[in-house]
């Protein structure tokens, strides 16, 4: 019997607007593969352009995973990203195409990640209510007292963070540090596996930034942000607080200018692609860097 061949897969990494979704499309096209979705925003429903999800046309012909799949209303945790990982892997044996800008993903698949039970969604409610109006030194006061030890690891005690703590720690009875700590392995373990940042020009990335969000503007993500809003979600929901969504919001309200609305997207923007630009530095420098 001939050697069954290895199964591979190819990791595409990088700040936002660097175009890892323009070459993880080439890279399937070549090799007939799938592309999974590895951007936390992407997977949310209604927010197409706001979040650079790839259009129809763009996904046309390559199979896509994970991309417009959950409603906006949902907390989409990373524990419930790895298990639809898992599954999008399980089903398929054609090659795979990870790409997206979500560091922790990259690590869920690579080195692994805990694996917390689901907590129902009225601890999440309750956690959320606890921390409902709190600033961050009265969130980071609550969540030392409740569960000193994940506080410890808390780099910034954010909303969503704490609210996570939180709820696992009502739910379970456990520490997320607990689960934190137990032995686990990536979901691509045993694959032969491609790894690449993109690491385009930092004057460069801003421009594109900058021409990206005007074309966003332009093109329908107004209309997006009212589509979303109309459904009267939670702002503290992650999709609530996806870059753009905040500001378009506050213009819409007519708080502020569609200039200013602009501006402050686009500083966001470049703030966010600064932060995973130091993720991937810190936790990807074996990697192969790639200037688009």
């Amino acid at each position: 019997m001939g050697r069954r061949p290895e199964k591979r897969a190819v990791l595409i990494a990088g700040p936002t607007a660097s175009g890892k979704s323009a070459l993880a499309l080439d890279v399937a096209r070549q090799q007939g593969g799938v592309i999974v979705n590895t951007d936390a925003l992407q997977v949310y429903d209604v927010l197409q352009l706001l979040t650079a999800r790839p259009s129809e046309i763009e996904m046309a012909g390559v199979p896509h995973r994970l991309y417009g799949a959950v409603h906006p209303s949902v907390r989409f945790s990373t524990g419930e990203w790895a298990r639809a990982a898992a599954a999008a892997i399980e089903a398929e044996d054609r090659p795979l195409i990870f790409v997206g800008g979500t560091g922790l993903y990259f690590d869920v698949l690579t080195t692994g990640f805990a694996d917390v039970p689901e907590v129902p969604a009225e601890a999440l409610a309750a956690a959320a209510a606890e921390v409902e109006g709190l600033d961050r030194e009265a969130r980071g006061r609550l969540i030392a007292a409740r569960d000193p030890v994940i506080a410890g690891r808390l780099k910034a005690p954010d909303p969503q963070r704490v609210i996570r703590a939180l709820a696992v720690l009502n739910a379970t009875g456990r520490s997320l540090a607990s689960y934190q700590d137990e032995g686990q392995s990536g979901l691509l373990d045993g694959y032969g596996l491609e790894r690449m940042v993109l690491n385009p020009d930092r004057e460069l990335l801003r421009q594109r930034i900058a021409r990206r969000f005007e074309t966003m503007f332009a093109s329908g993500a107004v209309e997006e942000v009212q589509a979303l809003l109309a459904l009267e979600l939670d702002p503290s929901l992650p999709a609530m607080k996806a870059i753009g969504v905040p500001e378009i919001a506050a213009m819409l309200a007519g708080e502020i200018e569609e200039d200013i609305a602009i501006e402050r997207a686009v500083i966001a923007t470049r703030q966010y692609a600064k932060r995973q630009r130091t993720w991937f530095r810190n936790r990807m420098a074996d990697w192969n860097w790639i200037v688009p």
